[in-house]
């Protein structure tokens, strides 16, 4: 036997390596429900730490129940006690508002799936920094509303953010960092949602269950209103503007209806490279919880000889406007992009509940936009705070606009 060979009935034996600690934030919305689904599919290889939820007490219980969470906790004070009754007896912790959703967030754990929708998710990924060293970050607003103010505090912090979003997800795994002096373009690709054959004529006449039809995607609501405008796109070319080091003019995107290309790079040699998939979420989930490995998961692969054809337009921006409101907004920089957002989210909100049509949401951001920077307002949040308070005051002026 040799000096450095162990000795014992189990020398040699393989030694399973222990559980990876992951916590989701909006963990039964759609992101959530896909995430925990790809952990239902590897028994042992990870340990929930914790689950949040907006106001789905009933739901939340059973998730943390089956996936045996330390803590569980629901946004909404109102649905405490039926979270902490459901919980009851189970050895669960329980809790409510946004100050513990942020305490869940700042749990350690090996890896967080931030996916809140809307900027409810920027305090609770800002709490995450540090925590963890690995952020999935699945909640675009946080990068859209406090971009410059989020990556500083997590590179101050040691947080690697890996995008989820399909698109995002598609151009972090083509795009070669150290080649980034060498990229001439990155193309976001949108499947242009339910009225990309609708007449212009036509659109003041959508309604909330039209507008929820998405073609490709199961989504939640407001997301799926996003792709319906196109405003989700332009939420994405903002959010790769944060992500990837390239100016404004290097972003463009590129209506692919089928669905199959999610993101591509473009560079100086004449190379395109992209990144191909069914219209499954859970792959981009997936990628951010093996990475670096690539590990396999529940989604067939995907058959291009029966997809037969992919097809590729420049977006409707007459149509969609939408669209260009964003790319202003990204131009304009500072805390346009934060206005942007919020106004947005007030107006989806608003259709949502069929106070005002499907054009008047473009109509809403845009005055919002144009009656704050008529004041001056439009300065970079350099704070959780100045960022709440940019926000808040966006919503006050866009629900005088609805």
């Amino acid at each position: 036997m040799t000096a450095n060979m162990a000795a014992g009935p189990d020398a040699g034996a393989s030694v399973s390596p222990a559980p990876r600690r992951l916590s989701i934030l909006g963990a039964t919305g759609s992101i959530g429900l896909n995430t925990l689904d790809l952990v239902a599919a590897e028994p042992g290889r990870f340990a929930i730490e914790a689950l949040t939820a907006g106001r789905n007490a009933r739901q939340l219980a059973e998730l943390a129940i089956r996936f045996s969470a330390r803590v569980a906790v629901v946004a909404d004070p109102a649905a405490y006690a039926e979270l902490r009754d459901r919980l009851a007896g189970t050895g669960i912790e329980a809790a409510a508002g946004a100050e513990a959703v942020a305490d869940a967030a700042a749990r350690q754990t090996d890896i967080v799936v931030s996916a809140i929708v809307g900027f409810a998710g920027l305090a609770p990924s800002l709490a995450a920094l540090g925590a963890t060293p690995v952020l999935a970050l699945a909640n675009k607003e946080t990068l859209v509303s406090a971009g410059p103010l989020f990556l500083a505090a997590a590179q101050r912090a040691g947080t690697r953010i890996l995008p989820v979003d399909s698109e995002h997800n598609a151009i972090f795994q083509v795009f070669e960092a150290g080649n980034a002096d060498t990229v001439s373009e990155v193309i976001v690709t949108a499947s242009g949602g339910p009225f990309l054959r609708t007449p212009k004529s036509e659109l003041a006449a959508v309604t909330r269950d039209m507008a929820l039809r998405h073609p490709k995607w199961s989504m939640g609501p407001k997301i799926t209103i996003d792709s319906a405008t196109l405003m989700n796109k332009g939420l994405e070319l903002i959010e790769a503007y944060r992500l990837y080091p390239v100016s404004v003019d290097q972003l463009s995107v590129l209506v692919h209806p089928q669905s199959v290309v999610h993101g591509l790079v473009r560079y100086r040699d004449g190379s395109l490279l992209a990144e191909l998939g069914v219209p499954d979420m859970r792959t981009p989930i997936g990628y951010c919880l093996a990475w670096p490995e690539r590990r396999p998961t529940t989604v067939k692969p995907l058959d291009l000889s029966a997809v037969g054809s992919l097809t590729f337009e420049a977006p409707d921006r007459d149509r969609f406007p939408c669209l260009p409101l964003a790319e202003a907004a990204m131009r304009r920089g500072e805390g346009a992009p934060c206005v942007l957002n919020a106004a947005n989210e007030v107006a989806v909100e608003a259709f949502l509940a069929g106070q005002i049509g499907f054009l008047d949401i473009a109509r809403v951001v845009e005055a919002t936009l144009g009656k704050i920077d008529g004041e001056g307002g439009l300065s970079e949040p350099d704070s959780l705070t100045a960022a709440t308070e940019l926000d808040g005051r966006a919503r006050k002026i866009a629900s005088a606009c609805l």
